[in-house]
Order: structure tokens, then sequence, then C-alpha cells
């Protein structure tokens, strides 16, 4: 078998060329970071627990016509995806105040948002990925107006499927990031939502407890950060619950 070329490797995941010229091979790693990269850890079945479930929400999204850069898994640590520009543009979306905003705005953490609140994050880790305004997006050139409008109805798109997924499990959808990139079918540009969904990039709380269920008992240091991660695939049924003692051991 070809050795495959490496194509990036980031904090969480690396991209390896993939067998057509229009796609990559996404691998999920174990490695765990916060703040920027200042704090790391190597939680052992992490990447494939996030692997499976972020099949499993962007195979939701698919279904409901979001479009995705998801094609399919490969196995328990890799997924099959379409090549994509990545929009440099971090979008976040809230529903209840916690982590930066509650620090940049004095909100006490755990307040219901009016409505869902959408930010943009220029990424670029030197920067510590700053907060921008769509003026500085087109000033720059990184979106125009038409990709700001789209991005954030595929926000919301997703805030919607997201939300509903997890009140059916117990729990609420706080705030998640997610990247969007550009595909391009004959002239045609289309806008999909790209990189992973998962308790990395989400803020995920227990309705009835407030247990957290997502990267900041990593970043916090609330406890053991593969035990939470088994217990979110456990509740979403891509993981059977006779498999928590034993370490992760995925649904097919």
């Amino acid at each position: 078998m070809p050795r495959r070329r490496m194509i990036y490797e980031g904090k969480a995941k690396i991209l390896y060329e993939g067998p057509d010229p229009d796609t990559i091979v996404q691998f999920f790693k174990d490695d765990a970071t916060a703040f920027n990269a200042a704090k790391k850890a190597v939680i052992e079945g992490k990447g494939v627990l996030n692997n499976r479930m972020s099949e499993h929400f962007m195979t939701g999204l698919n279904l409901i016509g979001v479009p995705t850069h998801f094609i399919k898994r490969l196995n328990m640590r890799e997924q099959l995806v379409r090549k994509v520009d990545v929009i440099p543009l971090e979008v976040v979306v809230r529903n209840v105040a916690a982590g930066s905003m509650s620090k940049r705005l004095g909100i006490e953490e755990g307040t219901p948002l009016p409505r869902p609140i959408i930010e943009f994050y220029y990424k670029d880790d030197s920067l510590n990925d700053p907060m921008v305004t769509e003026e500085h997006a087109i000033a720059f050139g990184w979106a125009s107006q038409q990709d700001l409008d789209e991005m954030i109805s595929l926000a919301l798109r997703v805030n919607d499927f997201m939300s509903g997924v997890m009140y059916g499990i117990g729990i609420k959808l706080v705030d998640f990031k997610i990247e969007i990139g550009r595909v391009f079918e004959g002239e045609f540009q289309r806008l999909v939502v790209a990189d992973e969904i998962s308790p990395d990039s989400c803020r995920l709380w227990d309705i009835e407890t407030g247990k957290k269920l997502d990267k900041d008992v990593f970043r916090q240091d609330l406890g053991d950060l593969a035990d939470v991660y088994a217990e979110l695939a456990t509740r979403l049924g891509v993981m059977p619950k006779k498999s928590i003692a034993a370490g992760p051991k995925l649904v097919d």
C-alpha cells in the first residue's frame, strides 16, 4: 500500500491526500489542547470517539439538506471528506452565555440568550483567533457579503439540528463552533460545513444536573475527558453502554 502524503497536521487532526484529487482523508488524533495549545494532553480513545460522533452529526446534517464535506467513515479514526477551500473564519453560535462571552460582557454563565447570537473569529493561532466583524471579513477579502449571509444561514440550520439532537438525549446545546468551506462545481461555488462537529467544538450541559459534557472538562480539570466523551457517545447511540468500562468500542 503506497504511503499517503500528509497535507496538514493540526491540534486534533491530520489531513492526508485522498484517493481522488477532490478528496482528503481526515485522521482524528487523541491529542487534547486548550488555551491555544498552552495546555496539552493525550487522551486515549478521544480520536476514535470524536470520529464517530462527528460522523453522526455530519451524516444527520447531510440527510436534512445541510451540505457538509463529509463523505464516509473509513475506519475507527479516519473519514473521507471533500476537499474544500476553508474560509478563514470560525463561526460560533451561542444559545447560552458562557466562556469568553461571559468574560467579555460580564454576563453570568448560564444566562439564556434572547436568540442565537453568531460571532466570527479570524483563524490565526498566532493572534489567538481574534473576534472580528462582518466588515473586517469583507474588507480583507476573507468572505463576501453573500458568503457571510449564507454562512449565517448554514450556522442557524446547524444550530436547529444540533439543539434538537441534544435536547432529545437530555443535553443543552450552549454553544458551538463550525468551519465553512467553498467547493466548486463547474463555475459555481457552494458553501459547506467542514472540519468536524464534536464535543471538542461544542459546549454541552446536562439539562437536569448541569454537568459539562465537552472539552471544558479538560480546560477546567473537572474529571476524565475520555469518560465524559464516552458518556456522550453512549447517549447518542454510537457506543453501547456495556463498553464504557472496557474502553471505547463503537457501534458499526
